[in-house]
């Protein structure tokens, strides 16, 4: 706390951190705290009452926001013939099999999320090792190996997010920007919430959502109500 910024102190004294607030009053406690000079990134984090090391309670998976996220996204796809054709007209920022691999390989990570179709998952199933901590490996469940590589590179470019529980049973999401209307953050909140409620595996005992906290990159975080 001594080498806090003077803007988080006061950040700090302006959130009550024990106090449960609506989806509207977290948002506008955010919105009223003193701002960095970037758009800052509005995140939401999820604490699920699932055991992360049973495959059979693994939250993994991808969703679309109504509002997106306010960039485009660059996505990477493992494609070849037609398919790697379709994925550079859909908006992919490299295409490519083995030699896309080996670029990654060699340290290149300048992208956000990672498409392949199943056809070459041979090259990309090497890159585990360095996609993975990442969360960047594709996977079917994340609708990240797909053979419609098109639709997925719009989808992700326009605002679709990956998910997964972390060792702590916990799910991060961005969910929109600072700059956001409050109308917009809560439609896009609304519907992460609705998505994974949803995707509650039949084994989770108890409430499903034990906590909520949204936050901007450098705030604090807010509580949210579990409804």
């Amino acid at each position: 706390m001594a080498h806090a910024s003077k803007r988080h102190r006061k950040n700090l004294e302006r959130v009550d951190a024990t106090k449960l607030h609506t989806i509207d009053e977290a948002i506008t406690t955010l919105q009223n705290l003193s701002p960095t000079k970037f758009d800052e990134t509005v995140e939401i984090v999820l604490n699920l009452s699932v055991d992360p090391k049973k495959t059979d309670q693994l939250i993994r998976g991808s969703v679309s926001l109504p509002r997106g996220l306010g960039r485009e996204k660059k996505v990477i796809v493992f494609a070849e013939g037609n398919q790697a054709d379709a994925a550079r007209k859909a908006g992919a920022i490299e295409v490519g099999g083995e030699d896309l691999a080996k670029k990654i390989t060699d340290g290149w990570l300048d992208f956000d999320v990672a498409v392949a179709t199943p056809g070459t998952m041979k090259f990309v199933g090497k890159l585990g090792k360095v996609l993975g901590p990442q969360g960047k490996m594709p996977s079917p469940k994340a609708g990240t190996v797909t053979d419609d590589v098109a639709k997925a590179v719009q989808e992700f470019r326009a605002g679709k997010i990956e998910y997964r529980t972390d060792a702590g049973a916990s799910v991060h999401a961005p969910v929109g920007k600072r700059s956001f209307a409050k109308e917009a953050l809560r439609e896009n909140i609304t519907a992460f919430l609705d998505h994974i409620k949803a995707a509650r595996p039949p084994s989770a005992k108890g409430e499903f959502i034990e906590k909520i906290v949204l936050s901007t990159t450098m705030s604090p975080g807010v509580m949210i109500a579990v409804e």
